[in-house]
């Protein structure tokens, strides 16, 4: 008989094609795990179907959760040792027990650990509609937006500059867009128990009017103008003495862009991190106008470079 010891580098692959041999691995699993009769089968007639539930567990713990599921499929095996709380407890944030609460409405006690990360990575809608929140099933950390709606704009109650729009390609259905201004400023604020972790903030803009034409998406540019002489100013605040501050041209009519307003670090678990942010362009200069604000993205930081670059 070979024992084997699972690495935490090791490919998981290069673990399903050792087990797929006639090597048996144990991996002590406590008085509960399943066993295999050895003598009762030849180790050449051993299939992955054969392997005790506490093998497969060890195995799927080094997985993400996509792959998980996929293995799932495989046999009964996979299936019951996918379902394991062992295997999921290490997926959930820090902070799982204050999300279920927040998310889900009720104590996670008598939840299995595979159906609280199920049920985060549902996406909930949260104050009336005009944010949303679910967990990242890579990252296990939380990825909110906010809506145009849930932000303070300036001059947004003066049917003259602002007003809000329906649009298909809002996530919230709706835009806030801008006429025609002097004064440009946008702020808004966030106070949500965020597991530990950097998360990075973005502004999600586009300059000109979504419209169809014939069916298909177009652009309306009849009221942009003046983004191309001063940048917008984007800052960060957080509760905890964060600040982080940015500028930038809106340079890309047509186009979807998230710009970047800065980076927040949430280092201790079971507090709620109160952040606020902005942009502006207050100067009596010269007007701007035809901007659509579509909503604040918070996202974990693995994902700015990515935001960044998206754009539609």
């Amino acid at each position: 008989m070979t024992v084997l010891s699972i690495p935490a580098t090791a490919p998981v692959f290069h673990f399903i094609s050792l087990l797929s041999f006639s090597v048996i691995i144990q991996v002590p699993m406590g008085a509960s795990c399943s066993r295999i009769p050895h003598s009762s089968i030849p180790p050449n007639h051993l299939s992955l179907g054969d392997l005790p539930e506490s093998c497969v567990a060890a195995i799927l713990t080094h997985l993400d959760p996509p792959d998980i599921c996929r293995f799932a499929r495989l046999n009964r095996a996979f299936r019951n040792a996918s379902r394991a709380d062992l295997v999921w407890e290490p997926k959930l944030p820090d902070n799982y027990e204050v999300l279920v609460g927040e998310l889900v409405g009720q104590s996670s006690e008598n939840i299995g650990k595979r159906d609280i990360f199920a049920a985060l990575c549902r996406a909930k809608a949260l104050c009336n509609g005009t944010q949303r929140v679910w967990l990242d099933k890579t990252t296990s950390s939380i990825c909110l937006e906010i809506s145009a709606k849930a932000l303070s704009i300036t001059g947004m109650d003066d049917p003259r500059y602002w007003n809000h729009i329906p649009t298909s390609e809002s996530r919230f259905q709706s835009v806030a867009y801008l006429k025609q201004t002097w004064w440009f400023e946008v702020e808004g604020e966030v106070d949500f128990p965020f597991p530990p972790g950097t998360y990075s903030l973005f502004f999600r803009l586009q300059l000109g009017r979504p419209t169809k034409r014939f069916g298909h998406r177009a652009c309306n540019h009849e009221h942009v103008h003046g983004w191309n002489l001063k940048p917008v100013q984007f800052r960060v605040r957080t509760s905890d003495g964060q600040s982080a501050a940015s500028k930038c041209f809106l340079n890309e009519p047509g186009k979807w862009v998230n710009y970047h307003v800065g980076d927040v670090n949430v280092g201790r678990t079971g507090t709620s991190l109160k952040v606020k942010f902005s942009m502006k362009r207050v100067d009596c200069t010269h007007t701007k106008g035809g901007v659509c604000v579509d909503s604040l993205l918070v996202y974990p930081v693995e994902f700015k470079e990515r935001l960044r670059h998206l754009s539609s």
